[in-house]
């Protein structure tokens, strides 16, 4: 926490590895963002989603550039947000890349179906979001995916999984 403080206190723009260990305090919940593309399945694990309006309903996602799931999105124009329970933190890890699998190898985990979209929605999740992609707009190593929701799924049962200080949890 130290480091953190320094960093405040600087005057200067703080570090990557700085601002990362900050962001580490502030909890999240865990979500899977989930699309069918021209490869098959994809997804990954994500903490920054937020709820933009509910008129209509609409949310973001922030997601890497890089990642193959982002690309199979931009490709569909749809995805699923699907927020973990505390019973899911095996598939957070999965989805985060930290068990080696990609792809449809992700997927061998868990029930899954679809509802609106045809994203893949987790059956166990407590909510999913099944969105139609309106806009992505890069920031820095991101994009943000601004998503309105066309359907709601979900077992709303159990606790919320959340990730704070680099690890998931349950509340």
């Amino acid at each position: 926490m130290t480091k953190i403080l320094e960093a405040a206190a600087s005057a200067a723009m703080p570090e990557a590895a700085a601002f990362r260990d900050a962001m580490a305090e502030v909890a999240s919940a865990a979500h899977l963002v989930t699309t069918t593309g021209l490869s098959g399945r994809a997804g990954l694990t994500a903490t920054a989603v937020a709820s933009v309006s509910d008129a209509p309903p609409t949310l973001l996602a922030c997601l890497e550039a890089g990642s193959r799931t982002l690309a199979a999105i931009e490709a569909s124009g749809f995805f699923c947000v699907n927020t973990l329970s505390a019973l899911d933190h095996e598939l957070a890890a999965v989805f985060s890349g930290r068990a080696g699998l990609s792809g449809e190898a992700r997927f061998a985990r868990g029930e899954w179906t679809r509802l609106v979209t045809g994203a893949p929605v987790l059956k166990s999740a407590l909510v999913a979001f099944d969105c139609r992609l309106v806009a992505a707009h890069a920031v820095a190593t991101h994009k943000v995916l601004i998503g309105e929701v066309v359907a709601l799924g979900g077992s709303g049962v159990g606790e919320s999984l959340v990730y704070r200080r680099r690890r998931f949890g349950g509340f």
